[in-house]
C-alpha cells in the first residue's frame, strides 16, 4: 500500500510539473539562460555563438553574434552589469558587457584539482554556470564518477578578473551530464539532461533536497528562476520553456 501511494505521488508530481510548462520562444540550439532582476529580462546563448535578450513573455529584445564560439552556459553579475559566458571548446569564460555585448575579458579555467584532471580538453567541457556569493559554480559535462579524469562534478572558482581561474573546491553530486545550474533562495538547482531531472541541492549539508522529473521530449541545457519563482529552461531543440514548480 505504501509503495502504491509512493508511485501515485511520484506520478502526480510529474504531471504537475509538466502540465504547467509553456514554450515562450524559439531560439535555435539554446544552450544557456539567466534571469536579470535589474532588467527583468532573460539572457540566452546558443551553440552558434549568439546571445539574445528576451522579455519574460519570450519577445526578442536584442540579438547579437558574439563570434565563432560554442556557448554552453551563462550567468550574470548584476552589480557590475556583466555576463559570464562559457565557451565550451576552450574551457574559458567570456566576460561580456551587458549593455552592448562587448567582450571585455577571457578567463581560462585551469582544469586540475588535488592532482586530478577534472576538466579535460575535448568535445565536452563546461556545460552549466552560475554565480553565487562571489564564487563561480561550473559543471563539467561527463558521465564519469569522481575522481576519474574528466569527471562529472561541479567546480567552484573564485570570481576574480584574471586570465586563469583555479578550482578551489568541487561538488561531487553523483549525477551524470549536468547541463545547467542556478541558485534560487540559497539552494543550488541542477539539471541532468541524461536523466531528465531537476535537482534541488543544499550546498551547506551537501545533500539533495528534492528531485523533479522532467519531460523526455526536451533537451534541457540551461535553467534560471525569475523573482517570482518561475523556472525557465533552455532547450537545445530550439525552445525556451517556462514552468512553475513546487519548491
Amino acid at each position: 500500500m505504501k509503495y502504491s501511494f509512493f508511485l501515485l505521488t511520484l506520478f502526480l508530481s510529474f504531471q504537475t510539473l509538466v502540465a504547467k510548462e509553456k514554450v515562450i520562444a524559439k531560439i535555435p540550439e539554446a544552450s544557456g539562460i539567466v534571469y536579470s532582476e535589474n532588467f527583468n529580462t532573460l539572457f540566452v546563448v546558443n551553440d552558434e555563438g549568439t546571445i539574445y535578450e528576451l522579455s519574460l513573455k519570450g519577445k526578442i529584445k536584442r540579438e547579437y553574434k558574439l563570434g565563432t564560439y560554442d556557448l554552453e552556459a551563462i550567468t550574470i553579475d548584476e552589480e557590475k552589469n556583466l555576463l559570464l559566458i562559457a565557451n565550451e571548446e576552450k574551457d574559458e569564460l567570456l566576460v561580456v558587457d551587458i549593455k552592448d555585448f562587448t567582450i571585455l575579458n577571457k578567463m581560462k579555467i585551469k582544469g586540475t584539482y588535488q592532482g586530478n584532471k577534472i576538466i579535460k580538453k575535448g568535445k565536452d567541457g563546461i556545460e552549466g554556470l552560475t554565480l553565487y556569493k562571489n564564487k563561480i559554480y561550473a559543471s563539467n559535462q561527463s558521465d564519469k564518477p569522481y575522481p576519474k579524469e574528466d569527471s562529472s562534478v561541479i567546480v567552484i572558482l573564485d570570481y576574480k578578473m584574471k586570465k586563469k581561474l583555479e578550482i578551489i573546491d568541487i561538488i561531487d553530486h553523483k549525477y551524470k551530464d549536468i547541463a545547467g545550474l542556478t541558485f534560487y533562495k540559497d539552494y543550488l538547482y541542477l539539471i541532468s539532461d541524461d536523466a531528465n531531472l531537476l535537482i534541488k541541492y543544499d550546498i551547506n549539508s551537501k545533500k539533495v533536497v528534492k528531485e523533479y522529473k522532467l519531460s523526455k521530449k526536451y533537451a534541457q541545457e540551461g535553467i534560471t528562476f525569475d523573482k517570482k519563482g518561475r523556472l525557465y529552461i533552455a532547450d537545445d531543440n530550439g525552445q525556451i520553456l517556462k514552468l512553475k514548480i513546487d519548491e
